[in-house]
């Protein structure tokens, strides 16, 4: 979700225009009196002029009163409308953010004892980003700035470890400040000092300080772009003309006037065909550098995209290696906590780190993939893209092969040797001590899997262990795609002291094994055979394990839906498969050559340019082919006596509801539907006060008063703690949070899918997996809806990469990944955690917008998981293609606007859009008033400050207008007698 800036303020302008128009006709019209009167008599003539001035003042009061209860009236109410936090909930929000990270951090290699460093040890910390670290990402998702951040360095201090300080001062003379590229603030230049700015006499010094080193590696991604994957068109300035001409950055506008500083592209060495994940020549320079002068070395790679590790091999120096992406506010504190191993590391890798990631099946499908024969498609122009967007595409050939689920059964099958191509598997992480899984069998009533893992410290410290729980299903060579490794569940362990042992009980639905069959059966199928359960130390390396046999095929169609549906899971999603040749693991993946190559057809099919809408298609087309000739219209205007609050705790299905709606009118809907922008709008007929919506989802952001929360660590680091409990914690901060600001909807979590390592925003995702996002999620849900906040999960659906995000990506991929893969954590959060609000994407599901996809929407939301409450578009400023009259009719209730365009509210009003409008305000005011809003110590909608200073200003205005025109009047007849006398 993209922060209020510039597009809001080109919108308020566009529609205020009207008005300083008719002020400037009135302006004229003055002026052109005062100048036409210049040969009358004077009294006439100043009487007349006072008369113009006083309508000039007249008219620009009038003027400033509609624009501040129209076009402005969302901007003033978002503006004047936050609470502030007290310091004992942000203290302990700070505290959380510290250990989730201490619990997050993964020790990946710890050779000869390497880490931890003592409490009271000297530490060389090298690497430029040693003193500039990443503590999230840019974007909606970013830090609040009133918070202070504790650096690494900082952290390592507070744990007890001497850092030195000549070499930190090396790295701030060098460039005290991460650069920036416009308001997403991405570093790609990466300002790694040359080697041979390093003296013979400071890396002496640093020999004689310590005799272990640490060098930072760190990489920042961020809304609105993805990481590079060719570095040449970093240093060319190719991609930051591209952020530049989404953002409109400084830097981007120097480079279309001439006048870029090359400068700022200083440490940018890369070799051809080189990406941003992995080694720069200067950072290759350094480890050359450290590793020739120190024989203790510890990696410390500081980012939320999975990194290149094949250099490791290169370097028998690195003994020590941990991941830890974006910290948050405070959470380098923990990170130095486990690195003094004060705190025992048990965090867990949340994707799988490769050796050679252009090696990935989805590498040739990533990226900037134009369509070359849909300019009868593409969007107007806008502020952001001058010239309009043109329909792009990106395939997702691997289907449900994502992460782990290639590289485990890929090797597997013999396609690959594991060893060579996975650094660290998925759910990997080391520890300062040891433990060993027992698992019990497995009974079953037919419903669950019932069993038991015991897990023993049988080292020599206290620590936390993770089980994590895989089913490797029966697989038919040719039959239904399954990967030999899925996640189930998994629990994290209390702490364990040496030769403590803890006792997990797990419990799996038999349903969660079935896979879904698109091909044949068109929904979700249980096949006969053995399923082997284990319960594992990461993705690929298996403590223990047992077998579930499952007698004969279980069909879960429509006569025998799964327990947890509403409605059976059948095919919804036939039209986005598209002319994509999917990875299979037929014959050992004997497809796979064809099925990854880069894509050959750049051109759209014809059926499928028939129905690719967007707001200027759907207005021609879309209307009669969705209206429904048979629809009543809507009882409007009624005065039934209720109020929204009488409706708090009534369900769904009351027909109590049909008496509240009857009293709104089309304008109160139009009104509370097409502007959402970061609240949801008052309604005078139903007494319905307006409520705060703020951005996250690393914390609660309000982008307009600059209020916000203290913010917790990337998506990613909550993932890799691994932790229910956490998670839930998180959520619970973010609640309290925000019920202290008075905010009452939370845009997150999100919990989209690492389906490459190169997507921008994955800082704010959880995992590569669907089970570990949507168990995070889940809980974070869970904590906030406890305060009466109401958690957006975002963004519906497969927006996994932020390239041509805002101007019709389609994005292809069969039915069978979509559910069980991108679908899943969202399916698990309305299941497991009861969620009542979505914010959807900007993209398209094959044709289809996601925020007009009445199969995303309607069917399979609502219809099959059984969702009761709201979805909001993602941010409906000024992309030109999102459309109001698309979005109700398909299953949208609520427009992310805060000013207002073309295309925001419904402009055919037939009586099935009626109906459309009657039921998105439903959903809206179902899930508002049964939220912390509506509570009654929070129940005080009160006067907006704005308008209570507007009415004081009107009534001064007309004071003084009154005053001068009783002095007009009475100079005017001064002046008359006066001309009298002397005629």
């Amino acid at each position: 979700m993209l922060s209020i800036n510039l597009d809001d303020v080109m919108q308020v302008l566009t529609n205020v225009r009207s008005y300083l128009i008719a002020f400037g006709v009135v302006l004229a019209l003055a002026i052109i009196v005062m100048v036409a009167v210049r040969k009358l008599p004077k009294a006439k003539k100043k009487m007349i002029r006072a008369q113009s001035g006083l309508a000039i003042l007249l008219a620009l009061t009038i003027v400033v009163n509609l624009i501040c209860t129209g076009p402005m009236s969302t901007m003033l109410d978002l503006v004047s409308g936050s609470g502030t936090i007290n310091e004992e909930t942000s203290a302990k929000a700070t505290e959380l953010v510290n250990e989730i990270t201490a619990e997050g951090v993964v020790l990946a290699k710890d050779e000869d004892n390497v880490l931890p460093v003592a409490s009271g040890s000297k530490l060389n910390v090298f690497g430029w980003s040693s003193t500039n670290p990443c503590y999230g990402g840019t974007g909606s998702g970013a830090l609040n700035t009133a918070y202070p951040v504790t650096d690494l360095l900082t952290g390592l201090h507070d744990a007890g470890i001497e850092t030195n300080e000549e070499l930190s001062k090396f790295y701030t003379d060098y460039k005290a400040d991460r650069p920036s590229v416009g308001m997403v603030e991405q570093d790609w230049t990466l300002p790694e000092p040359n080697v041979n700015l390093y003296t013979d006499e400071m890396m002496e010094n640093a020999k004689a300080f310590s005799d272990t080193a640490m060098v930072v590696i760190t990489r920042v991604g961020g809304e609105g772009a993805d990481l590079p994957t060719d570095m040449a068109s970093v240093v060319d300035g190719s991609w930051i003309r591209r952020v530049a001409q989404a953002y409109g950055s400084e830097r981007g506008t120097a480079y279309y006037n001439g006048t870029y500083d090359d400068s700022l592209n200083e440490g940018n060495d890369w070799d051809k065909g080189d990406h941003f994940l992995q080694l720069s020549n200067r950072e290759e320079d350094l480890l050359d550098l450290v590793t020739s002068n120190f024989d203790n070395v510890i990696l410390v790679y500081n980012g939320a995209n999975a990194f290149q590790m094949d250099f490791l091999k290169d370097y028998p120096q690195i003994k020590g290696v941990l991941l830890c992406p974006g910290t948050g506010q405070s959470g380098f504190e923990g990170f130095g906590k486990v690195v003094s191993g004060e705190v025992n590391p048990s965090g867990r890798t949340a994707d799988t780190y490769v050796s050679d990631l252009t090696a990935a099946p989805w590498w040739n499908n990533f990226g900037d993939f134009k369509y070359t024969n849909t300019e009868d498609l593409n969007s107007d122009a806008s502020f952001f893209d001058p010239e309009g967007a043109t329909p792009s595409f990106v395939n997702y050939v691997e289907g449900i092969y994502v992460g782990y689920k290639f590289y485990e059964t890929a090797a597997d099958e013999g396609l690959i040797n594991y060893d060579d191509e996975v650094v660290f598997p998925f759910g990997y992480g080391l520890s300062y001590t040891s433990f060993t899984k027992e698992m019990s069998s497995i009974t079953s009533d037919g419903t669950n899997l019932n069993f038991t893992v015991t897990v023993t410290n049988t080292g020599s410290a206290a620590g936390k262990d993770v089980v994590e729980i895989y089913s490797n299903p029966p697989y038919t060579n040719g039959g239904i795609e399954k990967a030999s490794a899925n996640l189930l569940d998994f629990a994290k362990t209390n702490e364990l002291a040496p030769g403590e042992s803890q006792t997990m009980e797990f419990s799996i639905p038999v349903e969660d094994l079935a896979s879904y069959d698109y091909q044949t059966n068109g929904c979700y199928v249980l096949e006969a055979g053995d399923y082997i359960i284990s319960a594992n130390n990461d993705s690929h390396n298996v403590a223990d394990s047992e077998t579930y046999t499952v007698a004969s095929d279980i069909v879960y169609n429509e006569s025998n839906k799964r327990s947890s549906d509403a409605v059976a899971a059948t095919n919804e999603f036939d039209f986005a498969e598209g002319e994509v040749t999917y990875l299979s693991r037929a014959d050992g993946f004997a497809n796979y050559a064809e099925a990854t190559a880069a894509p050959a057809n750049y051109e759209m099919s014809d059926a499928d340019k028939a129905v690719f809408y967007n707001a200027h298609s759907y207005t021609e087309s879309g209307y009669e082919a969705d209206d429904d000739a048979n629809a009543e219209d809507i009882t409007t205007g009624a005065k039934n006596g209720l109020k929204l609050v009488d409706l708090r705790g009534v369900d769904y299905n009351d027909p109590k509801w049909d008496d509240l709606l009857d009293q709104m009118t089309i304008e109160d809907m139009q009104q509370l539907i097409g502007f959402g922008g970061y609240q949801t709008a008052a309604v005078s007929s139903i007494e319905k006060v307006r409520t705060n919506d703020c951005d996250g989802p690393a914390s609660i952001n309000n982008n307009f008063t600059g209020v916000g929360s203290v913010g917790f660590p990337a998506a990613t680091l909550i993932g890799m703690t691994w932790s229910k409990e956490l998670a839930h914690a998180f959520g619970d901060s973010i609640g309290e949070m925000a019920n202290e600001m008075d905010t009452s909807g939370w845009y997150g979590p999100a919990m989209n899918i690492h389906r490459t390592a190169f997507a921008g925003r994955n800082f704010e995702y959880y995992s590569e997996d669907g089970v570990l996002s949507g168990v995070m999620a889940s809980n974070a849900i869970k904590g906030a809806q406890e305060h009466g906040v109401y958690a957006y999960m975002k963004h519906f659906a497969l927006n996994d990469q932020e390239g041509n995000r805002t101007s019709m990506v389609a994005t292809w991929s069969n039915e069978q990944a979509i559910r069980e893969i991108y679908l899943r954590p969202f399916e698990m959060s309305v299941k497991d955690a009861d969620s009542h609000a979505v914010m959807s994407s900007f993209n398209y599901i094959g044709n289809r917008w996601a925020g007009g996809c009445s199969e995303l929407l309607k069917n399979v939301l609502r219809g099959e998981w059984g969702f009761v409450g709201f979805v909001e578009t993602d941010y409906f400023g000024v992309y030109g293609y999102m459309t109001a009259d698309q979005g109700v009719r398909n299953g949208s209730d609520l427009m992310l606007c805060t000013t207002g365009n073309d295309f925001n509210t419904v402009t055919v009003l037939t009586n099935s859009s009626k109906q459309a409008l009657r039921e998105a305000s439903k959903n809206i005011l179902y899930t508002v008033v049964n939220s912390r809003a509506y509570a009654e110590e929070n129940l005080n909608p009160g006067m907006p400050k704005w308008k209570i200073i507007m009415i004081g200003a009107d009534v001064i205005v007309a004071l003084l207008i009154v005053g001068l025109e009783y002095t007009a009047i009475k100079g005017y007849k001064k002046r008359k007698e006066e001309e009298t006398e002397n005629a």
